[in-house]
């Protein structure tokens, strides 16, 4: 209501309570310093956990120059895989044990940021992956953790969290715990160079929804909410250059940056609806994740905006990209940077069979992060969701 002066009344702002755990260092060849930080903590044994094609680029070698040059022993995983399961982490562990490490270096996407946090977990508190799902479980402190991202999408270097996957049943687990936390991430956007275009295009698009979502759910805050802001802006500004030209090093540092942002923004606010229909696309039709989660975006956008309130967060966001400030157009800008992508843009085109969706549907309502989607949603909806993106 107006007061006397026909101002508007403030409205109330949430209470929050925000963390932040991780030093960030960011910078074209900061990667080349990971030796001086890594030292810093005290380490003179470390894990550096990444993957083969990591290794085949020349990122872990200059990463392990570095850290040998600081006099320090390093051994190397270079196992991890995409969607990291708990036998990748059981490796890991085996490794890390045999060599008596005391920090932990994760280089890659996500997938090898997981690993490590998994690694963390088991080699400092024991017992296995399933011990730790949920929020909180680790009762002793970690080893020092530093995340080097090459990708520009999990975020997973600013957040406390690792997903990993039962080997058997496929179930994604989403251990979170503010110990397993990165003491620090460092973003060396010449890294990004080397990524090929589908990873560049699902990586960024997943990035682009993380700063959607995390805008929008029911633990958002002021904070969080200027963070996912920032990061949209920088995301939307960056993404189609990376996709018309790939070596341009501007666009890659407001990509990489933009993930990192929208990352932190979701380690204080969470995923929503979007995420929740995704993740059974990965897990039962092998739908790449940044790719599942660009095609049911703009539907999870359509059907949140009919709240009010939402509607007016969505147009936003819309407005601070430089788009007109609907929803409605908001949602149509998303679907454009899928186009920009050349992968299927329908379920039907992705390889989805109609006759599944309603199984999709009941997996879906049971993801974690559809309790936080800004409006409740049930298996009917999503059924409804996953129908409007069919074709």
């Amino acid at each position: 209501m107006p007061d006397a002066n026909n101002n508007p009344s403030p409205s109330v702002l949430r209470a929050f309570d925000f963390p932040s755990r991780t030093r960030l260092v960011f910078g074209a060849g900061s990667a080349g310093r990971v030796g001086e930080f890594a030292g810093e903590t005290g380490a003179k044994n470390v894990l550096l956990v990444t993957d083969a094609g990591i290794v085949t680029s020349g990122h872990a070698g200059r990463v392990r120059a570095s850290l040998e040059a600081a006099g320090l022993r390093v051994t190397l995983f270079d196992k991890a895989r995409e969607n990291p399961t708990t036998k990748c982490v059981e490796d890991c562990v085996l490794v890390a044990r045999a060599a008596g490490i005391d920090c932990i270096v994760g280089l890659g996407g996500g997938s090898s940021m997981d690993t490590a946090k998994g690694c963390n977990f088991i080699l400092t508190n024991g017992g296995q992956m399933k011990d730790y799902w949920g929020v909180g479980k680790a009762m002793k402190p970690m080893l020092p953790f530093i995340a080097i991202p090459t990708t520009a999408g999990t975020g997973s270097e600013m957040q406390s969290a690792a997903l990993i996957a039962d080997e058997i049943t496929h179930q994604k687990m989403a251990c979170l715990d503010p110990n397993c936390a990165a003491r620090m991430a460092i973003l060396d956007p010449t890294l990004t160079l080397s990524q090929p275009p589908r990873v560049t295009a699902c990586t960024g698009i997943d990035a682009i929804a993380h700063a959607v979502e995390s805008a929008v759910t029911t633990k958002r805050n002021e904070l969080s909410q200027k963070i996912s802001s920032e990061a949209f802006k920088l995301l939307v500004a960056g993404f189609p250059v990376v996709m018309s030209e790939p070596g341009n090093l501007a666009a890659r540092s407001q990509m990489q940056l933009g993930a990192a942002y929208a990352g932190a923004a979701i380690e204080n606010s969470m995923l929503g609806a979007a995420h929740a229909a995704a993740n059974p696309l990965t897990a039962q039709f092998g739908i790449a994740h940044g790719h599942a989660v660009g095609l049911m975006l703009p539907q999870v956008v359509r059907f949140n905006s009919e709240d009010a309130e939402i509607s007016e967060l969505y147009s936003r966001l819309a407005a601070i990209a430089g788009f007109e400030a609907t929803p409605k157009a908001l949602a149509a800008q998303l679907e454009s940077f899928l186009t920009l992508t050349r992968l299927p843009t329908s379920l039907e085109a992705a390889g989805v069979k109609r006759d599944s969706l309603p199984m999709l549907a009941k997996e879906a309502a049971r993801q974690w992060t559809a309790g936080f989607n800004p409006r409740p949603i049930t298996a009917k909806d999503f059924l409804q969701l996953y129908s409007a993106a069919f074709d």
